[in-house]
């Protein structure tokens, strides 16, 4: 399974950790998220994450107390990846360009780590118990700044007026309906994101019922080669 471990460091402390002992959290974190992902918290066990992860439960067990503590720092690193693509949006940036990759980014991490998404869902669909703390300050920064950068485009008349929050909604809900929902998409087409020819057609179609409804043109124009 590729996981998101290796993506970027957790927000979880981990300064003073030695090569192998972060490549060994990192090898839990991925046994982890295809562990939840598959059985949900109560279902999941320590022993079979451990095996998933080729160590022993008491090797697991130094890296973290328990089995919550597995599963918060899992639902962790994944809201930090998730969210890492939507922090790039640059303020100085061509509006359509820059929510073109954001949607292209989104629409391929849907691609690369459906278990992440699922188990992400998931755990918000339960009320958020052990993640909400972050949704309700870090996360809400992060929106809250990017739609002040999606304000300041629309007062400089280069995208028509919507609600900025509600666009961000929009793009997650339709980026993440193709991980969340891979086998109804399956049932209804006989493919997913898996393959190639299929995820460029969906960035295509995303991306231009999107940038449309906000009054942007995509795709772009051809443009000459420098």
């Amino acid at each position: 399974m590729a996981g998101v471990g290796g993506q970027t460091q957790s927000s979880s402390k981990t300064g003073g950790m030695s090569r192998i002992q972060e490549k060994n959290r990192n090898l839990i974190l991925d046994a982890a998220l295809g562990e939840f992902s598959k059985k949900g918290f109560s279902g999941a066990t320590v022993e079979r994450i451990a095996a998933e992860a080729g160590m022993s439960k008491s090797n697991l067990l130094y890296y973290f107390s328990s089995k919550e503590a597995i599963y918060n720092a899992t639902l962790a690193h994944i809201l930090e990846v998730w969210l890492a693509p939507l922090k790039t949006l640059d303020p100085a940036g061509d509006p359509a360009r820059e929510l073109a990759g954001y949607i292209c980014q989104k629409i391929e991490m849907s691609a690369n780590f459906p278990e992440a998404s699922r188990l992400f869902a998931n755990e918000v669909m339960q009320g958020a118990p052990q993640i909400l703390p972050i949704l309700e300050t870090d996360l809400k920064r992060l929106v809250q700044e990017k739609c002040g950068v999606i304000e300041d485009w629309i007062d400089a008349g280069k995208l028509r007026r919507v609600d900025p929050l509600h666009l961000i909604f929009t793009i997650w809900a339709t980026t993440q309906h193709y991980a969340d929902f891979s086998v109804q998409i399956r049932a209804l087409t006989g493919r997913d994101l898996s393959d190639a020819a299929f995820l460029q057609q969906t960035e295509e179609a995303v991306t231009s019922l999107i940038l449309n409804g906000v009054g942007l043109a995509w795709p772009p124009e051809e443009t000459e080669q420098e």
